[in-house]
């Protein structure tokens, strides 16, 4: 072999390389396109809405205690867990107000009041509004005692997390699941979310800034991500894991006939 035919196998094999890396870069690296230390990316804004299988936690509070005691069921603020040992270790969550099939929960006295489809404000004005009737200068907290979020696929961790403050990005919770493996197909990601009574599924690209505007950037209670295997792994799932030792012992080999044939 001439020289320069040497020298143009080297430049072609590791041309093959840098086209390789180069690949595997816009593959696995996520936010790639958009100035990160530009103009804030505005996403939207996120504020929960009830709806029928959400559990509440309702405390009602008036100038006198006594007078509200009614109306409470024995669940209190203060004894909701912070950490996620809920759903994730098989641990029920507390009682609390169930909102029906038609989106109502039945408060003492009140009877049925209407939160399906309010946001946390607008449900404690609705509440508020009912209780000033029976208690002077009532207030009314409101929880999601089973905000929940599912990650499954290609990931570290999957499972179930249950989310305390009822706020969590698709980010936060890849982050729960231990992020994806280094196989996980990160321009393909698929969120399933529970919208009229039906299921919808949203396909979003963690290697593009354009997660940030995404309607699923922000989790509703309930959403299911699900990171899919990339292509090699799949091809892998059939023919074997004999491809990867395959390539790599060929490069090998090449690598060191390329050695002794300069020397």
């Amino acid at each position: 072999m001439t020289k320069f035919k040497l020298f143009t196998f080297n430049g072609l094999f590791i041309l093959f390389l840098v086209c390789t890396s180069c690949g595997t870069y816009n593959k696995i690296v996520y936010f790639q396109d958009g100035e990160i230390n530009g103009e804030p990316f505005k996403s939207k804004n996120f504020t929960p809405t009830f709806r029928p299988d959400d559990l509440l936690a309702i405390l009602i509070m008036c100038e006198n205690p006594i007078d509200a005691e009614q109306f409470n069921l024995p669940v209190h603020f203060t004894s909701l867990s912070k950490s996620n040992n809920g759903y994730s270790n098989g641990i029920p969550s507390s009682g609390g107000y169930l909102i029906d099939s038609l989106g109502n929960i039945t408060l003492p006295i009140l009877g049925d009041i209407h939160l399906g489809g309010l946001n946390r404000m607008e449900a404690t004005e609705l509440l508020t509004e009912n209780l000033k009737d029976y208690l002077k200068n009532p207030t009314v907290q409101i929880s999601i005692l089973n905000f929940k979020v599912t990650v499954l696929g290609d990931v570290n961790s999957p499972g179930t997390f249950k989310i305390p403050n009822e706020r969590i990005t698709i980010l936060e919770a890849i982050g729960l699941a231990g992020d994806l493996h280094i196989t996980g197909n990160r321009k393909n990601v698929v969120v399933i979310r529970n919208e009229e009574g039906g299921e919808k599924s949203y396909r979003i690209d963690l290697t593009s800034n354009n997660l940030f505007t995404s309607p699923v950037y922000f989790l509703n209670q309930n959403d299911v991500v699900y990171i899919e295997p990339n292509r090699t792994k799949r091809l892998n799932s059939t023919t074997g894991l004999l491809l990867g030792p395959i390539i790599l012992s060929l490069s090998s080999v090449i690598s060191t006939l390329t050695v002794l044939i300069v020397l």
